[in-house]
């Protein structure tokens, strides 16, 4: 089954201790890059939350934001550091003899000074456990996001196989009119110039040029390949890198193709094929 790497999804949860939200955004990428965002008091789920995701995902950059508001109306607990306001209070004092205009002492900046304020031991398991199966649920979602954009490339990759099949079939079937066509602009050649020619020597000529302009191994090349997409698409594994390469190998073929090339329509048909495979290309970089 083909997955796209480029997928996004979102989840939440309220409880009576707040309130979790997961958002979680994935691109396309060479390997997996993990990006994890995580409130400050929840940072211990973090290796949980990586390794879930890598069990899962494969290939692209995937960016995991966890956002996590306590719930309104909860009694605000403030725990005073006696020691430690003493000690900010007795600092304050000896700054402002010193001063030639003493100051008053801001109550609200001994509050705000590191340590004087305790920050509450909250009970932060529940809550822990809320965010880690929720990451569960928001990640099958983008997994399931990322399968049905999958298959919308899929069908498209397939659909440009079968217009590339189409004008391989064609040049096939009109290989045998154009080397006529070639026979017969040098007879008109040699007309033209009005000379003997020998009829040996111009057989011969004909089978060199012939074989010059042979492109049975590259069409029965493409027909290979094509082959080789329809397999791949139905691997049960990433096959992104796999897609990558045999386009590679489609467009190789499509060069030889038009430098082989001597009438418009083979010009054409190569040229074609060209904006086929590189639509396709352009699909396979989200494949995972």
């Amino acid at each position: 089954m083909t997955h796209s790497m480029t997928a996004f999804s979102r989840s939440s949860e309220e409880q009576p201790w707040g309130s979790l939200v997961w958002e979680l955004r994935s691109v396309n990428h060479r390997y997996l890059d993990a990006q994890i965002k995580l409130p400050e008091e929840l940072r211990s789920i973090e290796n949980e939350i990586r390794s879930c995701l890598t069990k899962r995902l494969k290939r692209g950059k995937v960016e995991c934001n966890l956002r996590y508001k306590p719930a309104l109306g909860q009694q605000i607990e403030v725990r005073i550091n006696e020691n430690g306001a003493n000690e900010v209070l007795k600092a304050c004092q000896i700054i402002s003899k010193k001063l030639h205009q003493p100051s008053e002492m801001n109550v609200m900046e001994v509050l705000k000074w590191p340590g004087v304020v305790e920050a509450p031991q909250a009970d932060l398991k529940p809550i822990t456990e809320a965010a880690v199966k929720l990451f569960d649920i928001v990640l099958q979602d983008l997994c399931e996001a990322r399968q049905s954009e999958g298959q919308r490339l899929q069908l498209m990759i397939e659909k440009r196989c079968t217009a590339m099949q189409q004008i391989v079939t064609d040049e096939r079937k009109r290989r045998p009119q154009i080397l006529q066509q070639t026979r017969q602009k040098l007879l008109n050649r040699i007309e033209e110039l009005n000379v003997n020619v020998d009829k040996d020597r111009f057989e011969q000529e004909l089978v060199y040029i012939t074989q010059k302009m042979d492109v049975d191994e590259e069409l029965d090349r493409l027909d290979s390949h094509f082959k080789e997409v329809e397999k791949t698409l139905n691997r049960n594994e990433p096959v992104g890198r796999r897609l990558d390469f045999i386009m590679q190998e489609f467009n190789r073929e499509a060069n030889t193709l038009g430098s082989k090339s001597t009438d418009i329509e083979t010009t054409q048909a190569a040229i074609e094929l060209k904006v086929l495979i590189e639509q396709m290309r352009e699909q396979v970089q989200n494949i995972e």
